[in-house]
């Protein structure tokens, strides 16, 4: 008899309400299309049995494509269209040992990927306060073995973290050192003992209220980038979505009493809860930048736009002077303090690197794609490491210096001098400008109300409105993408063509995705993340020194 988990249970139940396997029809791995853990090695008759079942599940489902305002054909949507379509390609994949084998390596890869991506947002959380305790760092060694890290790449992590935070371990006092960690079990071992936990017995609620009280942050100060992560965090804790959020709320509140508490109430007229539409004066008492670089009448006409060899846009983006970063009331701390930027000219892609411009440089990608994700869709699961060995391809197929674009360079492109908040303009919640987390997903913080007609990545070019003065286009929304500077805190002191640090633990990306909410679209929202990091909303565009 079939061994079925609680994310397939036989039979099927009637309504989709109680069981969420068959959201998972399109998903990019054929293993969760049909409901199956690749883990648990399934066989061929796994195989063909959940996929026969699902198809069975669905055909009962059909009649109500002739009942559009049923809520039920709503809940369902495309699948009563695509569910057939996705399933059969899942099955006939994963029978081919072949395509199997490679798909186990690609999954294999996504995974260390993913989990070093998880590690290093626990291993931040727990440096918040400038430390890191005995138990802390056997935490985070559990953490790390139960998703396959090793203790060495672990051990690296961790000490890179402590090197470029300024941390410290500290040692309970009169306590021998902690034993050294035991090695990682292989896939497929038995389990071998877990370190010793202080807080083994601690609600994971406990837990994860403990780590919110030590970022320190107030509802001023937390991004939704932010509250996203520590909500991802919480449900690897074992938390529901929303009881996270809930919690989360509920530490906002209590930050924001200690912070109205400490600060005393200013004599001047409070700060106006709305942010204003048009950008008001900024004065950066710093010492003067150098002059802007001055350009010929008719640079334009010298630097036309051009198509390059891959058939991608470039468009010219003069030299210029902006003010980068936010001071709005809901910008959080790292796009602070406001810093004055002096730019020369540059070319900037049109639009994010597409699946069919990066399979010409790496036809294996193709694998990757997205389901349901055509030619023209941006590219995904790409690390910055990756994006950058691209540029330098291209650079040498053309002759011209293509890399990622700097921090400044991209925000820049997306706003241009009027300091607008988003790439369009400074309206909020429209459907029609960008893609981002709306009705048609699924997560916590999906706006209900707007739908931009995509469940996941749009093809490039689907949202015109919402290009930057400069005519850049997905600048918001989408997919996220990777900058070339590693991530550090602004310093508010007049810069000239910065190219940000030359090292670091993380790589800056922009823009926010489809899985974002609306106000992460902003053109100053900055995120990061280890270079090896890949996903399935973060790709990147290309820009060109002009000769």
């Amino acid at each position: 008899m079939l061994d079925v988990g609680a994310h397939f249970p036989l039979p099927l139940p009637d309504d989709p309400n109680k069981w969420d396997g068959w959201s998972k029809y399109k998903s990019a791995n054929l293993y969760e299309r049909l409901c199956l853990d690749p883990l648990e090695k399934p066989n061929d008759d796994a195989i063909e049995e959940h996929c026969r079942e699902l198809l069975r599940w669905w055909q009962k489902k059909l009649p109500l494509k002739n009942q559009p305002s049923n809520p039920l054909a709503q809940l369902l949507g495309r699948g009563l269209d695509e569910s057939s379509r996705y399933l059969t390609e899942a099955r006939v994949e994963l029978l081919d040992p072949e395509r199997r084998r490679q798909m186990d390596e690609e999954l294999a890869v996504q995974a260390q990927e993913q989990a070093a991506g998880e590690f290093h947002k626990y291993l931040t959380f727990a440096l918040a306060d400038g430390t890191l305790t005995v138990d802390e760092e056997l935490n985070l060694l559990r953490f790390g073995r139960e998703h396959r890290l090793s203790d060495e790449q672990m051990n690296a992590y961790i000490e890179a973290e402590l090197r470029d935070s300024g941390a410290r371990r500290v040692l309970p006092a009169a306590t021998a050192p902690a034993p050294a960690p035991a090695p990682a079990r292989p896939i497929g071992s038995n389990p071998q003992p877990r370190a010793p936990r202080v807080r083994a017995n601690r609600d994971p609620r406990e837990e994860f209220l403990r780590m919110l009280r030590l970022t320190g942050l107030d509802s001023e100060g937390m991004s939704d980038e932010t509250r996203d992560a520590f909500v991802n965090m919480a449900e690897n804790l074992g938390i529901e979505v929303a009881d996270a959020e809930d919690l989360v709320d509920q530490y906002l509140d209590e930050a924001d009493q200690v912070a109205n508490a400490a600060v005393p109430a200013p004599a001047a007229s409070p700060r106006p809860v709305a942010a204003p539409v048009a950008p008001k004066p900024v004065s950066l008492h710093a010492p003067a930048a150098q002059p802007a670089p001055t350009e010929p009448a008719n640079d334009e006409q010298r630097f036309p736009t051009y198509v390059n060899s891959v058939g991608a846009q470039m468009l010219f983006v003069p030299s210029g002077e902006f003010v980068m970063g936010s001071d709005a009331f809901d910008a959080p701390p790292n796009e602070r303090p406001l810093t004055k930027i002096t730019l020369s000219r540059f070319y900037m892609s049109r639009f994010p690197v597409t699946n069919a411009e990066y399979e010409q440089f790496d036809p294996s990608h193709a694998r990757k794609r997205a389901a349901g994700a055509g030619a023209q869709h941006p590219v995904i699961y790409v690390s910055s490491l990756e994006a950058i060995k691209y540029c330098q391809w291209l650079s040498t197929r053309e002759r011209r210096k293509y890399r990622l674009p700097t921090e400044a360079e991209w925000e820049y492109a997306a706003k241009g001098t009027d300091g607008r908040k988003y790439p369009w303009g400074n309206y909020d919640r429209r459907g029609d400008v960008a893609n981002f987390a709306d009705r048609n997903t699924v997560f916590a913080w999906s706006d209900c109300e707007i739908s931009d007609g995509y469940a996941e990545s749009s093809p490039v070019g689907a949202f015109p409105l919402g290009a930057s003065p400069f005519k850049i286009e997905d600048m918001a929304g989408n997919v996220w993408e990777w900058c070339h500077d590693f991530f550090e805190d602004y310093r508010g002191t007049p810069k000239v063509n910065p190219r940000g640090a030359t090292a670091g633990a993380k790589r800056a990306y922009r823009g926010g995705s489809w899985k974002s909410r609306f106000n992460s679209l902003r053109t100053t929202t900055r995120g990061s993340n280890v270079p090896s990091y890949s996903c399935n909303d973060l790709g990147f565009r290309i820009a060109c020194d002009c000769e």
